[in-house]
């Protein structure tokens, strides 16, 4: 009889988790995965995957604006927020039906619920405990949102994608891809958008030409560019929102997004009782092969905060179940590795 239930066993079903639990499954390991909210992880659910749709939305205003130019003739133009919020859910649910199939046809045991660590070898659903060889922690991160006074008026990213109603005014907060994103596809459906930078020029690390000539462009489309300045307190009135600045300037807004930086998903699993070595921002530290402080224990993706970006931690996801499993030990190369931001 097997010693553990499960050679591996997996908390989290996003990008990283599936393709491990996938590839080891394949490579004959006996696998199962655990995901508490829906699967496919950040980028299908609240991430890549819906902001691309949001753009493509947000980029029909300018085609419609440039085809009469091209011998069209449009007649009244409407935009339907809650419709395209309606088919994006649909379209999500979708690919959250693609990944259990994916999962199921792979041989993987799928667990739907929480799963927490009771020893190195031991894992909880509830009242059922599961034995396994080894545990990969693959939960992914969160946005964070800033602490200051009113904070409980804002958004983060996440809530973007499910809001009841378009709002007339927003104001971002951040100066990464995503703050840069959002601003794009609140303009680009009508929404008078302010981006809020605490830095002189948003995208850091990106090409230095390359974020000037888009600040350029952002501001051509009528977007506010307020750079040197972050947000110090919010406050709720009858009518909007009341956003002070660090330099005093204030400003009436109706909708306030955070796009400030993520937090790995590391809280109520166990990790601390074990002793699980976790970093600064609470991201679990690892060596070369995904291995934690504690042996049977690893972990990938954005739980490590080290590269957060869905490729990476696929091939993170492919390279662990080939170390593991396959028989070919093998290391991700992370040099080079580019990254983007949709416009």
């Amino acid at each position: 009889m097997p010693r553990y239930d499960y050679d591996l066993f997996v908390i989290g079903a996003g990008s990283g988790g599936v393709r491990a639990a996938r590839m080891s499954a394949g490579f004959g390991a006996r696998v199962a995965i655990a995901e508490e909210r829906r699967l496919g992880g950040t980028c299908v659910n609240v991430g890549c995957v819906p902001k691309k749709l949001l753009v493509y939305a947000a980029h029909c205003s300018a085609e419609f604006e440039e085809a009469e130019g091209y011998g069209w003739s449009l007649g009244d133009i409407g935009f339907d927020w809650q419709r395209l919020i309606r088919n994006k859910n649909r379209e999500i649910e979708r690919l959250n039906g693609v990944y259990r199939t994916l999962l199921i046809n792979a041989g993987v045991t799928l667990f739907e619920g929480r799963a927490t660590l009771v020893d190195e070898h031991t894992v909880s659903m509830g009242e059922d405990r599961y034995t396994t060889a080894r545990i990969l922690i693959a939960t992914g991160g969160r946005p964070t949102i800033p602490d200051f006074p009113g904070n409980e008026h804002v958004i983060s990213s996440n809530e973007a994608f499910f809001l009841d109603n378009l709002p007339d005014r927003v104001l971002i907060v951040g100066g990464g891809y995503i703050a840069v994103e959002f601003a794009g596809i609140f303009n680009g459906l009508g929404v008078d958008t302010t981006l809020l930078y605490r830095g002189p020029l948003f995208l850091r690390g990106f090409d230095e030409e390359a974020r000037r000539h888009l600040a350029g462009e952002m501001e051509k489309r009528g977007i506010t560019l307020r750079f040197g300045a972050n947000l110090e307190r919010v406050a709720k009135t009858k009518n909007a929102l009341r956003a002070t600045l660090t330099n005093g300037t204030i400003l009436a807004t109706d909708l306030i997004l955070t796009a400030t930086g993520r937090t790995p998903n590391t809280s109520g699993l166990g990790l601390k009782q074990l002793g699980v070595a976790l970093d600064h921002n609470r991201a679990i530290i690892v060596d070369e092969h995904y291995r934690s402080s504690i042996p049977s224990i690893y972990a990938l993706g954005d739980v490590t905060h080290r590269l957060n970006l869905t490729p990476v931690a696929l091939a993170e996801g492919m390279t662990l179940a080939k170390t593991l499993y396959g028989g070919r030990p093998t290391r991700v190369d992370y040099t080079g590795i580019p990254s983007c931001v949709f416009g």
